[in-house]
């Protein structure tokens, strides 16, 4: 059958693929609890049949703030099947952007999971004359729950009604409107037609090597635009879809679940890596001296390496190093797909060796989301790259170095911003704002952002992501940020990764007290030096870190120094170590 409509996938794995128990599953209290097809669809009907009686119409908005769970699959259904626009909000922006999007996106119906969340916002939604109510997904207090709604729509069920209120749903409508949050000012409000969306899925469902007898663990935000398609790809796939409780379970839930293919973003498999290797130095001489062996050989790996010595040295090391990998992911990891954030090459060449296909990928909201990505073809994928754009999709860089795209996944627009819109789709190419090249094959290679691009005084431009990207292959840093606008030399303020830093002084006999004394430790930052000067060889002179300071307190989303899709917020990094700032370029105020 066709998919012209992001609920047309419900259709097509009914046809397509015989009935299971776990074609979603969440946990709840410390068990998995399953829905299979005829449930979900039985339950985003009654959710369409609720909502209609509500009297919620097509291109009505409503809102979703929840971690990932089932129940919000079965809610987008409900929600985009009657034509209604589905508006996912991150559960942990700031309540200044809770307040803005709830007003802007003018959205009529809230849906949250629980009371943690719900307390966030209910001193906010009297002041938005837009809402009409409210419901959450677990039961608390007398708040409205889903399955009230559930049950309106049971006793209200209008059937043809609702199978002629999809007849009115084309691939060109809204399907979603996703408020980036931005590194500076108001989120942007991009809106995504199904067209946009299932574009993105047709166009790389063939890259997944998956089947409807895999499993897949999910732990990313939904409300994020790249999880989302990539669901949308393992339903159409057959895949069963597993929620891992939070960010602190992923690794028992893998275990539990022992899943074929996992969507994530780099950090994760830096966590994964950097535990990896604190393992490894815990071993005996013997077995530590062939651990890192095997460690050294992955960093020579590339796609396609026809080296029989390097292939003969992988197969001695598989059985007593990376086997032992494979069963950390499950054991049955077909497929680990790379998105949000540049990867460091380390990490796809060493988890490629140990037999933990890694896939990087590229893209943004506004393109839903993924431009290009390397697949397992030989010849469309390069380590250092995202690989070949999609087929349905234009590529070319601009004199500047921008990268432009165009095609059936480009935005419709960011909602009630036309002239904002004008600036960024122009004759149809979106203005990406990222900087890059097309290799002699054609695969593409992000160098970094137009916008965080800096001179110097000595009038050298600096591309800080790709620098940067570059440092955090060193296990002593969990992040940094390269400063140096208009000043005479580049220099980094820095986050130690502590975790790392904790095992490194017991290897040394050094006592560890506490992150902030830690960050100030002649020994330490001797150290880091060390690892600053052994990447600085990596760049031109005037890219170099000349100096740096380091930081006591780790970054993230609650304290603001990134945003909730794990960029820096470059600005609000600059505000808030003005002083320290000052201090490395001795600036006087």
């Amino acid at each position: 059958m066709k998919i012209r409509r992001i609920f047309d996938l419900l259709d097509h794995y009914e046809q397509s693929f015989q009935p299971k128990a776990d074609v979603l599953a969440g946990k709840e209290n410390g068990e998995w609890v399953k829905y299979d097809l005829k449930t979900i669809r039985e339950m985003a009907d009654n959710i369409s049949y609720g909502l209609m009686k509500l009297g919620v119409k097509k291109g009505d908005k409503i809102a979703t703030i929840s971690p990932n769970r089932p129940e919000w699959n079965i809610l987008d259904m409900a929600i985009l099947q009657i034509g209604a626009i589905h508006v996912p909000i991150y559960p942990t922006i700031s309540e200044k952007d809770y307040r803005y999007i709830l007003k802007h996106s003018e959205v009529q119906y809230i849906f949250v999971s629980g009371w943690e969340l719900f307390r966030k916002i209910k001193h906010i939604i009297p002041d938005v004359p837009n809402i009409k109510g409210f419901y959450t997904f677990k039961h608390f207090d007398d708040i409205p729950h889903l399955q009230e709604l559930i049950n309106l729509g049971k006793e209200n069920a209008e059937p043809l009604k609702l199978e002629e209120t999809k007849a009115l749903v084309y691939p060109d409508d809204v399907a979603t409107i996703i408020y980036t949050s931005g590194t500076t000012g108001n989120p942007k409000g991009v809106m995504l037609s199904h067209k946009n969306i299932l574009s993105n899925v047709m166009n790389l469902q063939h890259i997944f090597p998956v089947d409807e007898h895999c499993k897949a663990v999910s732990y990313l935000p939904l409300c994020h635009v790249y999880e989302r398609t990539c669901i949308y790809i393992l339903s159409y796939l057959g895949v069963s879809i597993y929620y891992a409780e939070n960010m602190g379970t992923i690794a028992a839930n893998i275990q539990e679940v022992k899943p074929h293919i996992l969507t994530t973003v780099p950090r994760l498999l830096e966590k994964v890596y950097d535990k990896i290797m604190a393992k490894g130095r815990k071993l005996k001489p013997i077995p530590k001296k062939l651990f890192f062996n095997a460690v050294n050989l992955g960093n020579q790996y590339e796609y396609d390496k026809k080296d029989p010595v390097f292939h003969l040295k992988r197969m001695f090391y598989d059985p007593i190093i990376y086997s032992k990998w494979r069963d950390a992911l499950g054991g049955n990891m077909r497929a680990v797909v790379s998105g949000g954030a540049a990867m460091q090459p380390r990490l796809a060449r060493v988890f490629n060796t140990a037999g933990i296909p890694v896939l990087e990928g590229y893209g943004m909201t506004e393109t839903a989301p993924v431009i290009a990505c390397n697949t397992f073809k030989p010849g469309q994928r390069k380590i250092g790259t995202v690989g070949p754009p999609l087929k349905n999709m234009k590529v070319r860089i601009s004199k500047s170095g921008e990268i432009l795209v165009k095609g059936d996944n480009v935005m419709l627009g960011y909602y009630k911003a036309p002239e904002l819109t004008k600036e960024t789709v122009v004759d149809g190419w979106m203005h990406t704002g990222d900087v890059g090249l097309l290799d002699e094959n054609g695969l593409l290679k992000i160098t970094g952002r137009v916008k965080e691009i800096f001179k110097t005084s000595m009038g050298k431009y600096i591309s800080p992501a790709l620098i940067e990207n570059k440092f955090k292959e060193s296990p002593f840093i969990d992040q940094i940020m390269v400063i140096g606008e208009n000043q005479k030399f580049a220099a980094a303020i820095i986050v130690p990764d502590f975790e790392y830093l904790r095992s490194w002084c017991q290897q040394k006999s050094c006592e560890y007290s506490n992150n902030k004394k830690m960050s100030k430790h002649p020994e330490i930052i001797k150290r880091i030096k060390e690892e600053i000067n052994k990447y600085n060889k990596f760049f031109g002179d005037t890219e170099k870190i000349k100096k740096f300071e380091l930081l006591h307190q780790e970054w993230s989303i609650e304290t603001g120094e990134i945003t909730a899709n794990l960029k820096l917020k470059r600005k609000f990094i600059l505000e808030k170590y003005a002083d320290l700032i000052n201090k490395i370029f001795d600036i006087q105020e």
